[in-house]
């Protein structure tokens, strides 16, 4: 037998490092590194993620073809040296702290991946630039012979934000937005105001925007950027430090919204809330805009998303609904993890002009779920060793119905099953799940198990069959990658009967607004999954099985992690977290653990786990 073409492709050195691996053409693997150094957003070379990828394919470096690093090193290290002259005398500080770095590292990224194959690589290495490789992930695995495709996240090299257009086996982009100015950098920075961590908290913003009122809108609008009917902007500088210091925003930017940036881990007032509410309206203006431009430029049914701003999930519902394209699609690894991807597919359609051919009754992504799992020999040695209490079921059958009923006696549960989900989103593989219509779920999960802010909301796992009678969502639509933010059907609703009055900010979450109040949002809104029998396997089993108990076709689908940790990798990794939690079950393939019938585990230990992950 012929040995299959590989390509390897890899993203990193500046957030999310991850590694993705193309045999003639297939996704065979791909996985973030954070997912085995248990560093969140981990940017080193992905080590890691590399032996995984070459063990999963059952192959060596001297059988790679082609090794592809996202971005091109020479042309970022160009934008960074300018921007820092620029601002000369300002950027100093940074010039002298960044230089080293580039010197000894950045600028000699062969070496760099030699050194993390564990040997010098013998093929052709290939650098394509940061939003060929967003557009490539975002066109080549979707569903469609030829679409639109839009990227937009903070920085590549120079580009911000792209537009253009796939057809078959090649992509061509004709349009982009340039540094310093930046939808991704422009949201980032009032993440970074609002008091969370930048590159990690965004998704936190969104979550807190439904518990404000756009009242800043007009006001970033007429001093922050200049934005034009095609979506594109300039942003006034002079409110924005990020150029030359290690910090977003300066002094103009608080003195235009009444005050210093909060202090993180100090309590979220309104004024958060509301300028949360602002800048996502802003954002969802801008998406809006720039994919009506790509449609009038295109003419195209379809459109695809990537770049780490295609993960704001609520911008993404309104351009299925309010939008003018068809048919949508979004990179489930959207950020720079993706960007590995991306690269391996340029090269293998775009470079080397192999022929693609588009389902468009299925993408080509496998459900993302691309990373490693585990055999019944593993998982029970690993139990055995460490002392745990388990039973093992011979029989899906048995296990589902046991599982089903835990979920409606209101058991919170941690799910390992089959192979690690690419990307950010816990897709049915490393989930933690509960009964979506109990009161007191979110903040009990949100509280004692993901010890998180109480504000966040969590998504519905809904079988897709059954999501319209739940969520305004088209019955021909679905959303397996949780990349969709949908109302809840007015059928679901409860009528508040003035139960709001005199409440705002965080008091909102008292009032029950939906049959399935775990996952209504208090704007009414969900971020849907759609599970089907194909993608997820015994994930939507179990659902069918809770629907035939319950009648009720969906639960809290949440990622298997606390606050700070990546996403659970390991069953050693699911056990540890689920010690350290209120978490009632474990579920670990056909092996089931109750937490009361495990040993003792000291606070000490407790506390120990948990600080070992950086709070974000």
């Amino acid at each position: 037998m012929a040995k299959p073409q590989a390509i390897l492709g890899i993203s990193g050195l500046y957030h999310d490092s991850a590694a993705a691996l193309l045999c003639d053409g297939q996704i065979v693997a791909a996985a973030q590194e954070e997912r085995f150094t248990r560093k969140k957003h981990d940017f080193r070379m992905p080590v890691n993620a590399i032996a995984y990828c070459l063990r999963e394919a059952k192959l060596t470096v001297q059988q790679l073809d082609y090794v592809v690093f996202y971005e091109k090193p020479l042309l970022k290290f160009d934008r960074l040296l300018e921007t820092w002259f620029a601002y000369a005398p300002h950027g100093f500080r940074q010039f002298l702290m960044g230089i080293p770095q580039w010197l000894n590292e950045k600028l000699h990224i062969p070496r760099e991946i030699d050194k993390a194959l564990g040997t010098p690589f013998q093929g052709k290495y290939i650098f394509t630039e940061h939003h060929e490789s967003h557009a490539a992930s975002a066109f080549f695995p979707s569903p469609y012979e030829e679409a639109a495709i839009v990227t937009m996240d903070g920085v590549g090299e120079w580009t911000t934000a792209s537009i253009g257009v796939g057809r078959g086996n090649r992509i061509e982009l004709k349009y982009e937005l340039r540094f310093p100015h930046s939808l991704g950098l422009l949201y980032s920075a009032f993440t970074y105001f609002t008091g969370f961590k930048v590159n990690s908290g965004e998704y936190k913003l969104m979550g807190l925007a439904p518990y404000g009122k756009p009242i800043y809108r007009d006001l970033i609008l007429e001093h922050l950027l200049d934005l034009k009917e095609d979506g594109s902007f300039r942003l006034n500088m002079e409110y924005f430090t990020y150029c030359y210091t290690d910090v977003m925003v300066g002094e103009q930017f608080a003195a235009l919204f009444g005050g210093p940036r909060r202090r993180p881990e100090s309590p979220v007032t309104q004024r958060e809330m509301d300028i949360a509410a602002s800048i996502q309206s802003v954002t969802e203006e801008i998406m809006l805009r720039m994919v009506r431009f790509a449609h009038q430029q295109t003419g195209m049914r379809n459109l695809v998303l990537a770049g780490g701003v295609a993960l704001n999930c609520v911008g993404n519902g309104r351009i299925l609904r309010e939008g003018p394209f068809e048919n949508l699609w979004i990179q489930p690894a959207a950020g720079d993890a993706g960007g590995a991807l991306g690269a391996a597919l340029f090269v293998h359609y775009q470079l080397l002009g192999h022929e693609r051919t588009a389902d468009n009754r299925r993408d080509l992504q496998a459900g993302s779920l691309l990373g490693p799992c585990f055999d019944a020999a593993d998982i029970r040695g690993f139990l055995d060793e460490a002392g745990a209490v388990y039973t093992y079921f011979d029989e899906e059958e048995a296990l589902l119905e046991t599982l089903a009923g835990d979920i409606e006696r209101g058991k919170v549960i941690g799910w390992f099953q089959g192979r690690m989900e690419f990307g950010p989103r816990a897709l049915g593989s490393r989930s933690i799940i509960g009964d979506a219509r109990d009161e007191q779920m979110q903040s009990r999960m949100n509280l004692k198990i993901k010890f998180r802010e109480s504000f966040r909301p969590f998504a519905p796992s809904v079988l897709r069959d059954r999501a319209a009678d739940y969520f305004e969502l088209d019955p021909r639509r679905e959303s397996p990658y949780m990349l969709l933010v949908a109302p809840v059907q007015e059928s679901q609703r409860i009528a508040c009967n003035g139960q709001e009055e005199g409440l705002s900010g965080i008091d909102l979450l008292k009032v029950k607004r939906s049959r399935i109040p775990g996952v209504t949002h208090v704007d009414y809104s969900a971020r849907i999954q759609t599970v089907d029998a194909e993608r997820h396997g015994r994930y939507y089993r179990l659902l069918e099985r809770f629907k035939q108990k319950t009648d009720c076709p969906l639960v809290i689908n949440t990622s298997f992690n606390i606050r700070g940790e990546p996403i659970v990798c390991t069953p050693e990794d699911a056990y540890r977290c689920f010690l350290s939690t209120h978490m009632d079950v474990l579920v670990l393939e056909n092996f089931v653990l109750y937490k009361d019938r495990q040993p003792e585990i000291s606070r000490k230990e407790v506390e120990s786990y948990m600080a070992q992950f950086e709070l974000d």
